[in-house]
């Protein structure tokens, strides 16, 4: 097992690298050394294989290395809403999501916490008590640190949002937002590689890649696609969302204000069959709002 512990007192567990002693101060994202979760439960709205018939043990950590101006998470990801959880606590969340009949546990947004949920998890599997592990991520991970994961994460299910960092930058605050997410993600398909199910359909490892399509910023879609098509391939599974909502900073800008477009989603929806991938789902479009994964040109991987 990896020693996370130290770096509490010298934070670099995100490509910022505040190098804060988190006992005494406080880094971007403002973490502490005392793990804080808004909320957890089994969660069905996930796509197909993480939530299964039983639902993901979603845990919603609070804090986040980013400061997306869209965000729907915000009142817990930049406004530090939620609760404090020790050792203890925190380990009675997972345990009581195993108890429930989740499939996984899936970490949202874990990586200010990861010393704090790897001990965790760790603690509960020495009492025989364990499920696959979804880290559910943003994309601006340091490869560094995710290969100390190495054997920890079952399924990696990270976004993949930015093909310019000007992009990323006005959006969501960060710089070098492209070259970081996608070094993260070969380290993610290094460690597990492509999406594998039980005979129920429900992942037992792999990754799966959100790809969220922005208003006006349908084209770095396009560009990402490519790329994963290039440097990982097309038995990459592919999760393609037309959701965007404005939200928090975004409503009234104009670009960010408003939702996607019909030819936008479709830009992108017809790349990802140009390309050849044929494993994920493509969420139905309805002016920006889909809410169903569907299994559209494209099959659910077995």
């Amino acid at each position: 097992m990896q020693d996370f512990s130290r770096m509490l007192s010298d934070c670099h567990l995100c490509p910022r690298h505040c190098r804060v002693n988190r006992e005494k101060e406080r880094g971007y994202c403002g973490a502490g050394n005392v793990t804080e979760v808004f909320s957890y439960a089994p969660h069905h709205g996930e796509e197909p294989p993480i939530s299964g018939t039983c639902g993901s043990g979603t845990v919603f950590f609070s804090r986040c290395t980013l400061r997306c101006i869209y965000c729907q998470n915000f009142p817990w990801s930049q406004e530090s809403q939620g609760s404090h959880y020790d050792a203890k606590g925190l380990r009675g969340i997972l345990r009581s999501l195993h108890d429930q009949g989740c499939h996984n546990w899936n970490l949202v947004s874990p990586t200010p916490w990861i010393p704090q949920v790897v001990a965790a998890i760790e603690e509960l599997k020495h009492c025989g008590i364990s499920l696959p592990v979804v880290y559910n991520t943003s994309g601006f991970e340091d490869p560094d640190i995710l290969s100390m994961l190495d054997g920890i994460v079952d399924v990696y299910l990270p976004d993949l949002r930015y093909a310019n960092d000007k992009t990323a930058n006005e959006a969501s605050r960060t710089t070098a937002y492209v070259e970081t997410a996608r070094a993260a993600m070969l380290e993610m398909w290094r460690q597990v590689g492509e999406l594998t199910t039980d005979a129920d359909g429900v992942a037992t490892g792999g990754t799966i890649c959100r790809l969220l399509v922005l208003p006006g910023h349908a084209d770095e879609a396009v560009d990402n696609l490519r790329w994963l098509a290039s440097a990982i391939g097309t038995d990459l599974s592919l999760s393609v969302m037309s959701q965007y909502t404005p939200v928090h900073e975004a409503t009234g800008l104009e670009t960010w204000g408003r939702g996607v477009t019909g030819e936008e989603y479709e830009q992108v929806c017809a790349e990802v069959e140009d390309l050849g991938f044929s494993r994920g789902w493509i969420q139905q479009f309805d002016g920006g709002h889909g809410k169903e994964l569907l299994g559209c040109n494209m099959k659910p991987t077995k």
